[in-house]
């Protein structure tokens, strides 16, 4: 190389790599969400995107110990005529949706609901794969599976 030149080429800048990953965060509902869920005309696709909010920082009442009240819209009436959810989040790891309400019929949950997801936050965010295989099995929890493309 002579003079100014640069192994880069014209300009001197060295070729730009860009590293993308996307997290796989797996979602769940217990038997219970899911009954809700599909009575209220829930999906799992909204349930994706409440994750996805999660992820972002962006959550309607953070209850501590990993656990999140979050808002789904009812269809037609937008967020501030739909429902509460509660949900077990632990960022880029899991989430679990466990309750879910009305926002018309309650508003809040009652302290002693709170200090039972707390340490059920816990203990769930502690199971292995196998444990957590076992309980899919037993149909005590439901995944919600992502597409290659689902991005969280």
């Amino acid at each position: 190389m002579r003079g100014n030149a640069s192994p880069y080429g014209a300009g001197g800048l060295a070729p730009l790599f860009i590293f993308c990953y996307y997290i796989r965060v797996r979602i769940f509902k217990n038997k219970w969400f899911n009954r809700f869920a599909n009575k209220e005309g829930i999906t799992d696709n909204e349930l994706k995107e409440v994750v996805k909010q999660l992820e972002n920082g962006q959550f309607y009442a953070d209850l501590g110990g990993g656990v999140y009240k979050m808002e789904l819209a009812r269809k037609g009436e937008g967020k501030h005529g739909g429902y509460r959810s509660i949900v077990m989040f632990k960022s880029e790891f899991r989430s679990f949706f466990v309750y879910g309400f009305p926002k018309s019929k309650k508003d809040n949950i009652e302290e002693d609901d709170l200090r039972y997801y707390k340490k059920q936050a816990k203990e769930r965010f502690s199971l292995t794969d196998e444990q957590i295989n076992e309980w899919l099995n037993n149909h005590t929890l439901i995944e919600i599976v992502q597409e290659e493309e689902d991005e969280i």
